[in-house]
């Protein structure tokens, strides 16, 4: 580690603070500026994707939101702590976000993966009694080592290297996905393959008719049972920055004595989540317990991957059929009555050899992403470190 030099985060890097155009005053939003909010980050992909909110130059000029420009870095400072991205084009962002810019002798990129081997320990910093915080002392508190620039910029380009496989692996697997449910409303939606119409001998009726609906269950209080090894515990935080179809990570676990509390499933099973935030289909690759904030299916004269694609095409009616003060909730009898039809056998056999290839062709690429992710993953810390000698 010759030449690797110590130093604050606040000293490689500028920090710039967000903010929000008034909401009451129209004339603020609806521009051609992106707006970043928490929600924007797509979990552990590099870059921001598009916002949900856009603000006009009016919205910028009267708040005390910033713009960041293309290679600065954006991280979550509250509510969900430690979120990272990196800005592929000009984007302003919300007082929940931190800018940051790398210093003249650092390389963006390297900067990007420096605070992704610091993230753990920023999240050990946070305070704050309603949301964990991020401020700027906390980046204060965190010293770092920095080598030459010619090594930050090979170390980055290793990693980016398998970020680049990561990313192009997803891209593969969004068009894999947009395919299969488009051969879907394709063939039981528009009835293309039937002219059209539904044919008269397949079935109209409820869902809970063809399909056996049950719940997860929960030991309570949760944080009795929650331990670092056990049986794994699927929540709904485990998916919603999840697009893919299968579940092949899980971050918690219960202890042994939960089990007679809760529902155990093995891989290869589907759920739906029925709450906070309701209407998302996953097919696991793994064993797991589930919450009562899933639905399983035990039984079905239909597959996995119908009902998946099935889920995924009504999930707007089921959300509105939906019922809570604070969330939706998906109600088991929603589920049971809602009408649809059932295809004959031949279609659905039809249909299903079709179908099942690209499902079965998405798992082994995810399989791969989750490889290069702990490929990366394990070489982060050894490349910050200097562990691992690079020859320049």
């Amino acid at each position: 580690m010759k030449n690797w030099i110590n130093y604050k985060l606040t000293e490689i890097m500028d920090l710039i603070g967000g903010g929000t155009p008034k909401t009451s005053n129209s004339d603020y939003w609806d521009g051609d500026i992106p707006w970043i909010s928490v929600k924007d980050f797509n979990g552990e992909r590099r870059y921001v994707g598009d916002t949900e909110k856009k603000i006009t130059k009016l919205g910028l000029e009267n708040s005390s939101t910033k713009i960041l420009s293309k290679g600065d870095i954006i991280i979550s400072a509250r509510g969900t702590v430690g979120e990272l991205a990196i800005i592929p084009s000009d984007m302003a962002f919300n007082q929940s976000c931190y800018g940051l810019r790398a210093k003249d002798f650092v390389d963006s990129c390297f900067l990007y993966y420096l605070l992704k081997q610091s993230v753990n320990i920023l999240k050990h910093n946070t305070h704050g009694s309603v949301f964990d915080t991020i401020t700027r002392e906390t980046f204060e508190n965190i010293s770092v080592k920095l080598p030459p620039l010619p090594t930050q910029q090979k170390i980055a380009a290793i990693l980016s290297s398998l970020d680049d496989k990561i990313e192009l692996n997803n891209k593969i697997n969004t068009n894999l996905e947009q395919q299969a449910q488009a051969l879907f409303k394709n063939w039981f939606v528009d009835f293309e393959p039937f002219g059209g119409k539904m044919p008269e001998e397949w079935k109209v009726g409820k869902l809970g008719d063809f399909v056996e609906i049950k719940r997860g269950g929960s030991p309570r209080p949760i944080q009795k049972f929650l331990s670092d090894e056990g049986y794994r515990w699927l929540k709904i935080s485990d998916v919603t920055s999840l697009s893919a179809p299968f579940v092949l990570n899980i971050a918690e676990h219960i202890k042994e004595e939960g089990l007679s509390k809760t529902v155990f499933l093995k891989a290869g099973s589907l759920v739906l989540s029925n709450s906070a935030t309701p209407g998302i289909p996953k097919i696991l690759d793994l064993d797991t317990c589930i919450h009562d904030g899933w639905l399983y299916f035990p039984k079905s004269q239909l597959s996995n991957e119908y009902l998946y694609l099935l889920f995924k095409e009504i999930r707007p009616q089921l959300l509105n059929l939906g019922n809570g003060s604070i969330f939706t909730n998906l109600k088991t009898d929603i589920l049971k009555n809602f009408e649809i039809s059932l295809p004959s056998t031949e279609a659905l056999s039809k249909f299903q050899n079709i179908i099942k290839p690209i499902f079965e062709k998405v798992l082994a690429t995810q399989r791969e992403i989750k490889q290069l992710e702990t490929l990366r993953d394990t070489l982060l810390p050894k490349l910050m470190n200097g562990e691992i000698a690079l020859k320049i």
